[in-house]
């Protein structure tokens, strides 16, 4: 596994390979941000304009490392205890990540995506943006700006007690959280500011779903 993770002074942009939305990445490629893509997620910008920074990953999906060459650095990385996702992240570091691709499509994918987002949330911050959803998980307090009447999904990675919440038409002041015990899904928000805080010896992640369409409202966090 490598040790030394290239290092970025601003946001990056992951792509895996699910649905993607390509004009919704199209606006943050056009900020400026690199873009990795991990491994065989780079097909799906063979016929636009987009190109990569980096490539990371096994290449075991790649359709044409050829295609590339000139292009996109390319990152290979033979050891299989890791999923491609994972392996942006852990050989990478940089302010914030946003990563489209990683949702949707197949459910094993998701539920995996979401697995090494709470394994890095104590030292990564990365918003995941599918067609329908925007998604961050952690382990600490959570601030958000967003319209009234906004979706807002709290589901638990393990067991999480919150200590209070405000603007939620579903409280969860005291409540208990837990995989098979209690979710907190599709609540909604009574006011624009929307505030979750656990209590504060908590270290199970959490996962907060809101609108896709939301996405800027917290690509704050990313900034």
């Amino acid at each position: 596994m490598y040790t030394s993770p290239e290092i970025f002074d601003q946001p990056v942009i992951l792509l895996g390979g699910g649905d993607v939305n390509l004009p919704l990445l199209q606006l943050y490629v056009d900020l400026g941000w690199p873009l990795i893509a991990a491994d065989g997620a780079a097909n799906a910008l063979t016929d636009t304009d987009i190109v990569p920074d980096l490539i990371i990953g096994d290449m075991d999906s790649l359709a044409s490392a050829d295609h590339w060459a000139g292009k996109s650095r390319l990152l290979v990385v033979k050891e299989q205890d890791t999923t491609d996702f994972e392996k942006c992240l852990y050989l990478t570091d940089a302010p914030s990540f946003v990563g489209f691709g990683f949702l949707g499509q197949r459910l094993d994918h998701s539920l995996t995506s979401l697995h090494v987002l709470a394994k890095y949330s104590a030292h990564k911050t990365v918003l995941l943006v599918d067609m329908s959803d925007a998604v961050f998980v952690t382990s600490r307090a959570v601030s958000l700006e967003l319209p009234v009447g906004s979706r807002v999904s709290v589901f638990p990675l393990g067991p999480v007690r919150f200590e209070a919440s405000i603007g939620l038409e579903f409280p969860l002041d005291g409540v208990h959280l837990d995989i098979g015990a209690m979710s907190g899904t599709s609540n909604r928000s009574t006011q624009a500011s929307v505030s979750l805080r656990p209590v504060a010896d908590n270290t199970s992640a959490f996962a907060v779903i809101v609108d896709a369409a939301h996405h800027q409202l917290l690509r704050r966090k990313l900034s």
